[in-house]
């Protein structure tokens, strides 16, 4: 069965949707219950779920906006239900993310952030150029603005380390792009981004990487 992506404003969200979202991940972390995801409904403007048949397989809460001027798809808070098409769905929601960001931003390379809770997390990012962290990478003064930034617009800049790119849990409930199970092994080379964090405990990585505008003309990315 083939799986189909919706994107809509936030505030279109009933609460009976917003509970079939929680149900995603209800019993594992990260726990992100109806209660926590009734307040991005009011932070976020849009909101991506992906279906297969009448199952929701995935949602994500974004952001199409310029950042001091760059162009910027920000995704604040997301999950995809762990199951053995978990790829497919994320491509699919993904190619919807970038044929909205080519629309509102024609012939610009547009920056992709959000914050990952896990190493399975960067297939978010197959496809983009310089992602960063990145592995044998030292990031450049530019880059550590960068990381900086967005963790400024994910309402934690005091709380990031802008060498590893890693946000310090404060013990509230923390958003990310929770992705997890897939049948591609992850590349030891990213897990030691997360060696020292615990996603339990709020923990996050700042990730990010260039949807470059040829590559959006074109429809190289995501579900394209």
């Amino acid at each position: 069965m083939s799986i189909q992506v919706e994107t809509k404003d936030c505030t279109s969200l009933s609460d009976a949707e917003l509970a079939e979202m929680a149900d995603l991940c209800a019993v594992r972390e990260p726990h992100f219950d109806i209660g926590f995801l009734s307040k991005q409904r009011e932070e976020w403007v849009l909101v991506t779920r992906a279906r297969e048949g009448n199952k929701l397989r995935g949602y994500s809460f974004s952001t199409l906006e310029r950042i001091g001027g760059t162009p910027s798809l920000l995704i604040g808070v997301g999950t995809i239900d762990r199951t053995s098409r978990a790829d497919t769905v994320l491509r699919s929601m993904m190619g919807d993310k970038y044929r909205r960001a080519l629309l509102a931003f024609p012939d610009e390379d547009v920056l992709v952030g959000t914050r990952l809770l896990a190493p399975e997390g960067f297939r978010a990012f197959a496809g983009l150029t310089d992602v960063v962290p990145g592995p044998d990478h030292k990031a450049t003064g530019e880059e550590r603005a960068w990381g900086r930034r967005l963790a400024k617009r994910f309402g934690a800049e005091a709380r990031i380390d802008d060498r590893t790119f890693l946000i310090e849990g404060d013990g509230c409930e923390s958003g990310g792009f929770d992705i997890g199970s897939s049948k591609t092994p992850v590349p030891e080379e990213v897990t030691i981004f997360f060696e020292k964090s615990s996603a339990s405990s709020g923990d996050r990585l700042v990730t990010f990487g260039w949807a470059m505008a040829e590559d959006l003309a074109a429809g190289r990315l995501g579900g394209h």
